[in-house]
């Protein structure tokens, strides 16, 4: 690999690790609010939420271009703030990445809170626990095996990230090339060897995280009772 390729691995590394601390902030409360709401709001908020998991990549990154360019609201707002465009920087790579990759964080904490149910709440509401306390010491401990799968399929599935990426990111080195892009480049200059080598590596890498989604499921599905 050149020195583009090693540029595009570290920046993809970078931009999954910050999306991914990111999305377990904003994806745990809201999962949260999912899995215990009986609001009429619920299936409306659940199926915004899901969206990225139907809209073609295309779709997601050409609203995003229009919201957050010179023109859009949120592209007003950055730049009256003197913070610049988001198109086209690290920055907008982020907040794309946060909404495409949000329904593979937010829907396996959702259903490890489900599966906690109501009477461990209770139970540690009658010793005296407020709902903050029970929250943090009753819940998040029991929801670790979905918020690890959340983390790591929210990991994964921004460093596989392409459409969205592209559209809102653009293809500048060492800025916004991230390596699916760069693995595209090499295909379309038929430098099918370069490919070869980053192809490679993201079926090794999604192999792994795929033996670590199953076994974490099977090891905490065999320690409960």
């Amino acid at each position: 690999m050149d020195a583009q390729d090693l540029a595009a691995v570290w920046l993809t590394v970078k931009l999954a690790g910050v999306v991914t601390g990111l999305l377990l902030v904003v994806a745990t409360p809201l999962a949260w609010w999912l899995a215990r709401t009986e609001s009429w709001l619920k299936p409306v908020i659940g199926a915004v939420v899901a969206m990225p998991l139907v809209l073609p990549p295309t779709v997601i990154g050409f609203y995003l271009l229009l919201v957050l360019g010179p023109h859009g609201p949120i592209g007003r707002l950055t730049e009256a703030l003197g913070l610049g465009g988001l198109p086209f920087t690290f920055a907008g790579l982020v907040v794309g990445s946060l909404i495409y990759s949000l329904p593979f964080v937010v829907q396996p904490v959702q259903n490890a809170f489900e599966a906690i149910g109501r009477r461990p709440l209770e139970v540690a509401a009658t010793l005296g626990a407020g709902p903050w306390d029970a929250f943090w010491s009753v819940a998040l401990p029991m929801a670790r095996p979905g918020l690890l799968t959340g983390a790591i399929l929210g990991f994964a599935h921004t460093v596989g990230e392409f459409g969205v990426v592209l559209m809102i990111g653009g293809n500048i080195p060492e800025q916004t090339r991230v390596v699916s892009v760069q693995i595209y480049d090499h295909v379309e200059a038929l430098e099918y060897v370069q490919a070869h080598w980053l192809a490679g590596g993201m079926v090794a890498f999604s192999f792994v995280v795929l033996v670590a989604v199953y076994g974490l499921n099977r090891r905490f599905a065999g320690d409960r009772p």
